[in-house]
């Protein structure tokens, strides 16, 4: 376990980060008492595109114009 103090912590903050991420334990102390840890999060996942295909389906009306009560409401114009 890497122990810095807040002022090493503050010069050294991007090498510091890079540690964590490369799974280093990066601690911050305020004198010898420890108080932080710099982890890493866990990022979001990627989007897959085509990960649904084959799961949905559209029906057949899907492309055909909507119903005039259904049109009246929408206010186009």
């Amino acid at each position: 376990m890497a122990q810095f103090s807040v002022h090493d912590a503050k010069t050294n903050l991007s090498r510091l980060i890079a540690d964590a991420l490369a799974g280093g334990d990066v601690v911050i102390a305020r004198g010898n008492v420890p108080v932080v840890r710099i982890v890493p999060i866990n990022p979001r996942g990627q989007r897959c595109f085509g990960a649904l295909k084959g799961q949905i389906a559209m029906d057949a009306w899907f492309d055909e114009p909507l119903p005039e009560e259904e049109l009246s409401g929408w206010n186009l114009g």
